[in-house]
């Protein structure tokens, strides 16, 4: 009895070991078949790695510079203006001297450095926001200069299999070989600046006429 009890419990353990397996197979299988996943997960650690170099100081001003974006800050603003001049008029009204009388200078000079602590935080803001832009745009041209090159391996690979197969009738295509042909991004942005160039000279040439 004792014999096969053992034998049980060694057909139960088989049994799980085989099924923890085929479970971590799967979950590998899933996640190489998920290269989606992947890419957002990539991208989601990369927002991430950037956001935790931002210190307190920018992240305060950012704090401040979202709350100023907020519809809720433009009421405050009237609030408090209309509050003040409201304030003052009374005041006046009753025999007392008011704090800022017309035409509100106090009024003019906080509303004055307000503008000015308000247009450099947002600056601040916008000075980071345009450096995160640019180095996505770095990321944005690296991964569609590897694009192209795997592109161009693949018109390669696809021209020797063609080339390879008996069946199948050997031609020259212009427009393959063309495409078979490295980008060079230095040729692209002279290529580009040039036809700025010439579309700017027959602009000018035109407004001569």
């Amino acid at each position: 009895m004792n014999k096969l009890e053992q034998a049980e419990n060694k057909l139960e353990q088989a049994e799980r070991e085989k099924l923890e397996s085929q479970s971590g197979l799967d979950e590998d299988a899933i996640e190489q078949a998920d290269p989606i996943g992947r890419s957002i997960e990539e991208i989601a650690n990369l927002h991430v790695h950037m956001e935790s170099k931002v210190d307190r100081h920018q992240r305060s001003i950012e704090t401040i510079t979202a709350f100023l974006g907020r519809p809720s800050f433009l009421y405050i603003i009237l609030l408090f203006v209309a509050c003040w001049i409201l304030l003052n008029i009374s005041l006046m009204l009753s025999g007392i001297r008011p704090v800022d009388p017309p035409p509100f200078t106090w009024l003019e000079l906080i509303i004055s450095i307000s503008a000015l602590l308000m247009t450099t935080v947002v600056l601040i803001t916008q000075w980071r926001q345009n450096r995160a832009t640019e180095l996505r745009r770095h990321l944005d041209l690296q991964v569609n200069v590897l694009v192209e090159q795997k592109v161009t391996k693949l018109i390669e690979l696809v021209e020797e299999l063609r080339r390879d197969l008996p069946q199948i009738e050997d031609r020259h295509d212009p427009e393959v070989e063309a495409l078979k042909q490295q980008v060079n991004p230095h040729e692209v942005v002279s290529s580009f600046n040039q036809l700025i160039k010439e579309a700017a000279r027959e602009e000018a040439a035109q407004e001569r006429e």
